[in-house]
């Protein structure tokens, strides 16, 4: 695939300049409509010292003469990047690749970012030499307008370390836009070839390589909700590619020898994303029987992630502690242990979609 990327002469990097504190990858796929308004934020961030590598995925509208634009105009600050199309990860991972800050990050392009978003998550990164920083952010329906949840807000602003005992981790929302990853520790990984659930991995791959996480309570990243998008969608490839890769990650955390202390973790993270989110959104594709697809499910994590069925984390003494989040976790983990997972899926879809309350774990 190399050979077909081409890279503007104005994208080259400049090797006498000093290493910018933040890379920002942004990824450029059509949403001309969109387009200015994201890099109009980027450029105006009150932190100075950054790199936007604008990575095309083959659009097919005007992004790509929109991102040159924005080269020329900005060129100590923006480069443009062109490759053919190959999905979201790959121009995560063509970013990250030539990503030269100390720590990086990841933006979509139809979504914007707070003028202080580069710098508040930087300094709150370094002020506890955190390999991650994590801020809040809106889900914003596209259409109206209207805030549909505000997410990340409830660890405050504080430090923690990735130990074995605390389960934390597990309750960050996986998407790489409302962060910054010191880039020397994740430098190696990279975002896996599957749509729609690359992030979660990706995050799980990287507690395999840091040790502090840290937590901003502000609101920096605006999420726009487009119904049409392929995360909202799962069918049955998907599920049997997250199977595949979370075996994956399994493997990564045996190699850097973590799985013993961590498999608790590892195997709570596992139930959530596959046995719970997965599977719910999989039960809106009327071509799969979603009952045998929960029963093989049920199947594969009780001869890979074994651990969820006596999970520490999953137990009503821990959960009553934790609060009102890990109570629903204990409660359907219930369900699943008394051969009733379709209830939950009852229930599940009654709430988000009777009461539009949005449930995210």
């Amino acid at each position: 695939m190399e050979n077909n990327i081409q890279e503007n002469n104005s994208s080259k990097n400049n090797q006498t300049k000093k290493t910018p504190k933040l890379t920002i990858v942004a990824l450029v796929y059509n949403l001309e409509k969109y387009l200015p308004r994201c890099l109009d934020a980027l450029v105006n961030q009150t932190m100075q010292d950054i790199e936007i590598l604008c990575v095309d995925d083959g659009s097919t509208d005007s992004a790509p003469q929109i991102i040159e634009e924005y080269a020329k105009k900005y060129p100590d600050k923006v480069k443009a990047f062109h490759k053919e199309n190959g999905g979201e990860f790959t121009t995560r991972n063509y970013g990250l690749e030539r990503a030269t800050g100390e720590y990086v990050t990841f933006v979509d392009t139809d979504d914007y970012v707070e003028s202080t978003w580069a710098e508040k998550l930087y300094n709150t990164a370094k002020e506890y030499d955190a390999d991650i920083a994590v801020c809040a952010f809106e889900r914003i329906d596209l259409k109206t307008g209207k805030v549909v949840a505000t997410d990340m807000t409830g660890f405050g602003h504080t430090c923690k370390k990735i130990v074995p005992d605390d389960d934390f981790m597990v309750f960050i929302n996986p998407a790489p836009w409302n962060k910054v990853y010191k880039r020397e520790k994740i430098k190696d990984l990279r975002f896996l070839p599957f749509r729609g659930f690359n992030d979660t991995m990706f995050l799980a791959s990287c507690f395999t390589k840091i040790e502090k996480i840290a937590f901003i309570p502000d609101v920096l990243y605006h999420y726009y909700l487009r119904y049409d998008s392929q995360i909202h969608t799962v069918n049955k490839q998907d599920v049997e590619n997250l199977k595949k890769y979370l075996l994956e990650v399994k493997d990564l955390y045996i190699k850097e020898n973590k799985y013993d202390s961590m498999r608790n973790i590892l195997d709570l993270m596992a139930f959530i994303h596959l046995g719970i989110s997965v599977m719910y959104r999989a039960s809106y594709d009327k071509s799969i029987n979603i009952k045998q697809m929960i029963k093989e499910t049920i199947k594969y994590l009780d001869e890979n992630f074994g651990s969820w069925r006596k999970n520490p984390f999953l137990t009503f003494r821990y959960s009553i502690k934790k609060g009102f989040k890990h109570i629903g976790l204990w409660g359907i983990s219930i369900f699943y242990r008394l051969n009733l997972p379709m209830v939950f899926i009852h229930i599940y879809r009654f709430v988000v979609d009777k009461l539009k309350i949005d449930i995210k774990f």
